[in-house]
């Protein structure tokens, strides 16, 4: 579905938001508007102004973080119809709308910035479609691209969702912790590691690793999983896992069964 732009991503929650309230008191469209109460004609006149307000000024709105009303609403029900996931679709511009923001910014060739202006709006109007990174790759898979630090779930060949990730530092680290009741210690490149793998087993919830937290882990090469994570930066932070924001880690397990094939492709160049 392709939207006419900012002022109508802008407009079309408060047409839709008014057309269902209209509905309800029986006033189906247009024709049926001029049998209506007069309390129902002034809201639909009320409405209409706002409509024809935000037409006005929604070529020239920025949003930021924090940000709130009719125009986030609309840019994440416009976020969520092209597959990424700005969490609740609550007018209400907070992280999960910000990293999906990112994710979408990363795909179209635009710096990721928190910022919504002109050329996103441009942009969320003809998107462009994730790069493919595996083009006879099976129907149902996923693309993790490590140079754009985005992952991609395909389903019956479309993607299905698309969502920022933070992959390995590619920093030595070691690490103490106890584990198995012995304080041990840990060390590793912190690298996610490129090639093909496919999805083994998974931990519903909050699993403790000796690393760390991971949010509903889905492994697929040995003990790196895609998880969700309190903590997704824009720069690739992890010790080699690919973490995402929680509101794709909660809907990913119920569209990624086991054995589905993971392609680990690219290079983050800092």
């Amino acid at each position: 579905m392709t939207m006419g732009g900012p002022r109508r991503l802008a407009a079309a929650a408060l047409v839709t938001a008014g057309a269902v309230t209209f509905a309800a008191g029986g006033v189906a469209g247009p024709a049926q508007a001029r049998t209506a109460p007069a309390s129902q004609q002034t809201a639909l006149q009320e409405t209409a102004s706002q409509q024809t307000a935000l037409q006005e000024t929604a070529p020239h709105m920025t949003l930021k973080l924090g940000a709130k009303g009719a125009e986030v609403k609309a840019l994440q029900t416009r976020l969520t119809e092209l597959g990424y996931v700005p969490g609740k679709i609550d007018g209400r511009y907070g992280g999960a709308t910000m990293m999906a923001v990112w994710a979408f910014q990363k795909v179209q060739g635009i710096k990721p910035t928190s910022t919504v202006a002109s050329r996103t709006w441009a942009a969320l109007e003809n998107p462009k479609a994730p790069k493919v990174l595996v083009p006879k790759g099976r129907p149902n898979r996923v693309e993790v691209n490590l140079t754009q630090q985005i992952v991609v779930l395909y389903r019956d060949g479309e993607p299905k969702v698309i969502s920022h990730a933070s992959s390995g530092s590619g920093i030595p680290y070691v690490e103490y912790a106890t584990w198995n009741g012995k304080r041990q210690r840990f060390s590793g490149s912190a690298t996610t590691p490129t090639g093909d793998y496919r999805t083994t087993w998974r931990v519903s919830g909050w699993h403790r690793s000796y690393l760390g937290q991971l949010y509903n882990p889905i492994f697929f090469n040995g003990g790196i999983a895609l998880h969700g994570a309190l903590s997704v930066p824009l720069h690739p932070a992890s010790h080699g896992c690919v973490r995402l924001p929680m509101p794709v880690a909660e809907i990913l397990p119920g569209l990624l069964g086991t054995g589905v094939p993971v392609h680990v492709r690219g290079r983050f160049h800092r």
